[in-house]
């Protein structure tokens, strides 16, 4: 058996890993630590089109087979220049994915950890994209599953969710409102919590963002722009280059460049004001929804990460928002406002010569209202 266990990133208290714990009782949360096996460019499965290519890097054992059962191809997105202008900046086409959007990558090993385990039901909180792709891979393995929402959520994704049969659970309130809900629901049931922010498999998936960005370039870009909101790309992106700086593949870390929604911007607030700690904001309203998180539980670990790659952060207003968004579209990219949101940050950005930059198209603009 592989041989996993949970941290707090909070108290260092180690727990065993087990569908029935999502957080330490000190309140800190979970990261995942495991024996994991050395990894090289041999160790790829090219056979494989999508991220399974890397499974020698996720934490299965390498005879188990319960993700090939649930994998729909999710992963290996392309990776594309920007435009002819901008030869040097490359746009990675996640929203091209089963639930077109990159949670897809996460949902993916976290049910299928959960399949591991023997789980039979799943609760899960999102403001949309998670929801989608917890349902679907949930549906895939067979697994029930109860997605909470709030009453702001696209439409479009609540059709998403329930074509996809989960139990849709509305909650009046803010994003944190959903989350507390559906926390008191795993509690109560005694239900494994599927969360894309509290548990660490999650970012086990969305590490593979950063291994194919790797192979894809045969190395590493200088910047890397990212939306933020929960963090769960940007901590997973994190998380995959330093593996492979551990690993001696590459030899230094791309500075990580954050944005978020001016209208609710809690990270940028913590940045300027050289806080590493968790800071929290009225959400006042912002199209990009898909960040719109008032107050991020990892917030420290994400401006960690940051910090520790000469990064920083970024606010775009919501006219800077739209206009991104009509800016895509004319390069040919129909994508979510907070992919638009993440444009928006980058034409921000200062770019210095020749420098080489890959940013997100996280998810597919006919999924948003």
């Amino acid at each position: 058996m592989l041989k996993e266990t949970y941290v707090c990133a909070s108290c260092h208290a180690v727990y065993p890993s087990t569908p029935d714990i999502w957080r330490c009782p000190c309140g800190g949360l979970l990261n995942v630590d495991w024996e994991r096996p050395a990894f090289s460019k041999e160790h790829i499965r090219s056979e494989w089109p999508g991220m399974w290519r890397y499974a020698g890097a996720l934490p299965f054992h390498s005879e188990n087979s319960v993700w090939k059962e649930i994998t729909m191809g999710e992963g290996y997105t392309p990776l594309v220049p920007l435009s002819q202008e901008d030869p040097h900046t490359f746009v990675k086409v996640d929203y091209m994915m089963p639930t077109l959007s990159f949670k897809d990558r996460g949902a993916a090993v976290l049910i299928a950890k959960a399949k591991e385990w023997g789980v039979k039901k799943v609760i899960a909180d999102s403001s949309g994209n998670a929801g989608t792709s917890i349902a679907a891979y949930a549906k895939r393995a067979q697994v029930e599953c109860d997605i909470f929402l709030g009453a702001g959520t696209s439409p479009k994704k609540i059709a998403q969710i329930k074509a996809h049969e989960a139990n849709i659970r509305m909650v009046d309130g803010t994003r944190e409102d959903v989350a507390k809900a559906a926390q008191l629901a795993v509690q109560q049931e005694g239900t494994f919590y599927a969360s894309h922010v509290f548990n660490p498999y999650f970012y086990e998936g969305t590490k593979t963002y950063a291994y194919e960005i790797w192979e894809q370039l045969r190395g590493v870009p200088d910047t890397l722009i990212i939306p933020a909101g929960n963090g769960t790309l940007l901590l997973g992106v994190y998380q995959g280059f330093c593996e492979l700086l551990a690993e001696g593949l590459i030899e230094v870390l791309p500075k990580i460049v954050a944005v978020q929604a001016e209208n609710c911007a809690p990270l940028a607030q913590a940045f300027h004001e050289q806080c590493l700690e968790k800071v929290t904001v009225q959400n006042k309203g912002t199209i990009a929804e898909g960040i719109a998180i008032a107050a991020p539980e990892r917030a420290t670990q994400i401006l960690h990460a940051i910090k520790q790659t000469n990064g920083y952060i970024v606010t775009a207003n919501e006219k800077e928002i739209k206009a991104a968004h009509t800016a895509l579209a004319a390069k040919g990219f129909y994508v979510e406002p907070t992919t638009a949101a993440n444009y928006a940050g980058y034409l921000k950005h200062e770019k210095a010569a020749h420098e080489l930059i890959v940013m997100p198209l996280c998810g597919a603009g006919l999924k948003a209202v």
